[in-house]
């Protein structure tokens, strides 16, 4: 059983956390929870990866707390991760002996499209960092 979503009426899940160590596994669980209540649970797994390596972002580079968004429509689910720093990520190139810097790549490769943009919102000047993953197309009628 999927979320009734409509494309004129997403379904928005939003949620705050200080940008500490333990915030990456809540918000991860956070995603994984949506995913599987929207009868997505296959692809609730690289979804929670996705989030855990933005919110880890924001806790290592960013500033301010972490404020997440969640839209389920009937053919995608769109993850954006807001904070208050105006520096945009840049992929790196890891060093192979490295145990981090992979986290956009890991983004770019799971996701089926990621983008980021300043973000000038009533919460603050920041930018927010998002990724998207399709809905099969044998789902999308479950979520219509």
């Amino acid at each position: 059983m999927g979320a009734h979503a409509h494309p004129e009426h997403p379904h928005r899940y939003t949620l705050s956390a200080p940008a500490l160590p333990t915030s990456p596994r809540l918000c991860r669980d956070f995603v994984r929870g949506i995913f599987a209540a929207s009868g997505l649970s296959q692809l609730a797994d690289a979804a929670a990866l996705c989030t855990s390596e933005l919110v880890t972002n924001v806790h290592r580079h960013g500033k301010g707390d972490v404020r997440m968004a969640a839209t389920v429509q009937h053919d995608r689910v769109r993850v954006t991760v807001h904070d208050d720093s105006p520096e945009l990520p840049s992929p790196r190139r890891a060093a192979t002996d490295e145990t981090n810097g992979r986290g956009l790549f890991l983004v770019t490769a799971l996701s089926d499209i990621c983008g980021m943009t300043l973000d000038e919102s009533t919460e603050g000047t920041g930018k927010a960092v998002w990724f998207e993953f399709n809905v099969p197309p044998t789902q999308t009628k479950s979520l219509a």
